[in-house]
């Protein structure tokens, strides 16, 4: 049996740096794991020879979110566990008083267990750009445990704080933790000693905050503040288009090529046309949009990382709450627009039962990057990509942003909606809060590790998926008739149920793709990849789009079932999310009826005007 390594465990308060500070020692060796039995990250990686666990941030060891207190309780958990043998307490330098009022009760936990515990002063680039030093001799004396200043972005005192580090778990020292005038004090009344502390050697509020208000008197203004915020999110869904087609038409050449390569070496026959058809065919279709995929992340990911991503979640406070929702509502709804399901679990940060439920039910309303492959192949059907500004803005981007608006506006209304069915007794009176990060310039390594992470992710839950959908589908469409669609399995299945999509205009190969794709959204662009290749695959036709397009697929359907991807739940893993957070099949099967319902009668809608 594998003797556990030793562990450190680094604990922080949110936007100090903590995560940095863990990519900078990990080297992004790292691995992402859950809390055992529930859904909130732990994060861990290997230092040198011993285990480096990185705690979610918490502002104190008294929760006010269920977040919070499965994190304090395992950290708890963490304190009596022998291989645990150094805590590494990051603070925040910018924001000292604020830091230490949580670093205090950490350090007296870690005295009650018996356990090693540095400090790190992290951030200090910001401060010596201030001019502003810190005595570590002297606050180490008065704190009484070891305190090393450093910065996890410019490294600056880095190299110093890991060897430091190593020698800290070759040769652990409790003897400063140990009780003493400054501990009893610190028993006391933790919050008198942080800011007498903070206020001998901590900067002084005003300094640091002086760009950070020139740059939110323009950002946070109720005017200038919504406009750059639509600019921003405009941007944002712009990119996709712009900065990804050169991917993903270098993935479409990618696998066209890699496709007639393989086949050429394969003899005539059934298994050429499974490797033609079915695999590059199917799953080929579907890796051509994980460039998009990665460039949403890539965005987002620059928002959060500067400090802007909160600043949205206060501009959209005062609407959100218009609607039942909270500010806090903003980050499961745009985290909503990679994937659902961490997004209903980002929920969980909602300080008001009431308003956390509305918004887990109304989170499966945002455009998730699952629908960005079926969004992407019909608005390349019949959107021109015509430019617009010098190229700045295209038509395909344009449309794509009604899309994306018309997740949100739905989910607005629901929520309206479910405001008033919801049990009123599901309030909570804790206010609104929320900490508004120093602007700071993105650090892109672990930025570009968490782009290229998420579309491994999105592959590897996806592919498996795809490919066997993708099988399943060329086998029902093959056989008994050796590829006639017209007398195939799937051709007499496909036909079952095409009276339900004709008011779509949709034959009954979309009818098919559409109900298969409950799987996952994206398996619709494989099913109809797979069934296309099939369908044209003697014919020189240069994509999927191309082939919807040569079918007659009209402007009217293709909007009637762009519309029914905006709104319909079409993800059985996100009904299977809300039953697990909600604890009721009611609210998820609910959920799910209600917005395929809804879902139906808006494009049937959509087709009868458009038609």
């Amino acid at each position: 049996m594998e003797q556990a390594l030793e562990r450190i465990v680094l604990v922080g308060k949110p936007n100090s740096g903590k995560s940095l500070l863990f990519n900078q020692l990990t080297g992004l060796r790292q691995k992402v794991a859950n809390f055992p039995g529930v859904t909130v990250e732990l994060k861990s990686g290997k230092f040198d020879s011993y285990e480096l666990v990185d705690f979610p941030g918490t502002y104190s060891l008294e929760a006010i979110s269920e977040d919070e207190s499965i994190a304090i309780e395992q950290l708890h958990h963490a304190m009596q566990e022998i291989n645990t043998k150094l805590i590494l307490c990051n603070l925040d330098g910018t924001k000292l008083e604020r830091s230490l009022v949580f670093a205090l009760q950490v350090q007296t936990l870690a005295k009650k267990h018996n356990k090693s515990l540095v400090f790190t002063i992290n951030m200090m680039d910001d401060l010596l750009r201030f001019g502003h030093d810190i005595d570590t001799e002297k606050m180490s004396a008065q704190l009484g445990s070891p305190i090393y200043a450093i910065s996890a972005k410019s490294l600056y005192g880095m190299s110093e704080f890991t060897e430091a580090l190593k020698t800290h778990m070759t040769h652990p020292d409790t003897a400063k933790i140990a009780a003493s005038e400054e501990e009893n004090q610190i028993q006391q009344d933790h919050m008198s000693l942080a800011k007498s502390i903070a206020a001998e050697h901590g900067i002084k509020p005003d300094i640091v905050l002086k760009k950070q208000n020139h740059l939110d008197s323009f950002l946070l203004n109720n005017i200038l503040g919504g406009f750059s915020f639509l600019l921003i999110m405009l941007f944002l869904f712009q990119s996709i288009f712009t900065w990804a087609a050169p991917l993903m038409d270098a993935v479409e050449s990618a696998v066209g090529w890699s496709g007639s390569m393989v086949v050429a070496y394969l003899p005539e026959g059934a298994f050429a046309d499974f490797v033609n058809d079915a695999i590059f065919g199917g799953v080929g279709a579907f890796l051509v949009f994980v460039p998009q995929i990665m460039v949403l992340t890539l965005i987002i990911g620059i928002l959060e990382d500067s400090g802007y991503l909160a600043r949205a979640a206060l501009i959209c406070h005062k609407p959100l709450s218009l609607f039942g929702l909270s500010g806090r509502s903003f980050i499961p709804y745009l985290s909503g627009d990679a994937c659902a399901i961490p997004a209903i679990m980002a929920a969980r940060t909602i300080e008001s039962p009431r308003k956390r439920l509305i918004t887990m039910m109304t989170v499966p309303l945002m455009s998730c990057s699952a629908r960005l492959p079926v969004y992407a192949l019909l608005i390349a059907v019949f959107v021109p990509d015509t430019q617009y500004l010098g190229g700045w803005v295209n038509l395909q981007g344009l449309v794509f942003f009604l899309l994306y608006f018309g997740g949100i506006f739905t989910a607005l209304v629901m929520s309206k909606v479910l405001n008033r069915m919801v049990d009123k007794r599901k309030q909570s009176d804790l206010p609104f809060i929320l900490e508004l990060p120093s602007y700071r310039w993105v650090n892109w390594k672990p930025l570009l590790y968490r782009t290229l992470n998420s579309a491994y992710q999105f592959i590897r839950g996806a592919a498996p998926i795809i490919f066997t959908v993708s099988l399943v589908i060329w086998v029902l469409g093959y056989f008994p008739s050796q590829g006639d669609l017209n007398s195939s399995y799937l051709a007499h299945l496909g036909q079952f149920i095409e009276p339900l999509f004709a008011p779509l205009g949709l034959d009954w190969r979309y009818a098919l793709a559409i109900l298969i794709s409950f799987l996952a959204r994206e398996v619709f662009v494989g099913v109809l990849g797979t069934l296309f290749s099939m369908d044209n695959a003697d014919e020189n036709i240069d994509g999927l789009a191309a082939q919807l397009q040569a079918d007659g697929l009209t402007a009217a359907s293709g909007i009637a079932l762009m519309a029914f991807y905006v709104i319909a739940l079409q993800c059985v893993a996100t009904v299977a999310s809300l039953k697990a957070e909600t604890g009721k099949k009611r609210y998820s099967w609910g959920v799910y009826i209600a917005y395929g319902t809804l879902a139906y009668v808006v494009s049937v809608a959509c087709y009868m005007l458009l038609s």
